[in-house]
């Protein structure tokens, strides 16, 4: 089991993929802007986060960043998880410091299999 940040402002979306990681045994903690993500990284210290870019306020690619920046929670891995599926938008993503992307919407197997990975390292 980890405990996996997620960070959300569609309440949709954040109720389908808490309800399927948590059938997959893992524990999950939502913030609905990256501002409010970015201090519960660091409060909580999750073993994972998943990341929209589009977000009020400061957006998913500029909090990766500041996650992998930050001494307290670069160790922490980020998988983004967005609406833009362009090849352009997964490379930004991965050069900002995500370990994964995964476009919306996911399936189930495929979000599943994307943390697992991620989270074996």
């Amino acid at each position: 089991m980890a405990r996996i940040l997620l960070i959300e402002d569609s309440p949709t979306d954040t109720a389908v993929l808490t309800q399927w990681l948590e059938r997959h045994g893992h524990q999950v903690t939502a913030s609905d802007n990256a501002e409010d993500g970015i201090e519960a990284c660091k409060r909580d210290r999750p073993d994972l986060v998943l990341m929209d870019v589009v977000l009020p306020g400061m957006s998913g690619f500029h909090a990766t960043r500041a996650l992998a920046k930050d001494a307290d929670t670069s160790g922490i891995p980020v998988i983004i998880i967005s609406t833009k599926g362009m090849e352009t938008d997964r490379m930004w993503g991965m050069r900002q410091g995500a370990k994964g992307y995964i476009v919306k919407p996911p399936s189930e197997d495929a979000l599943i299999s994307q943390v697992n990975q991620v989270l074996a390292g």
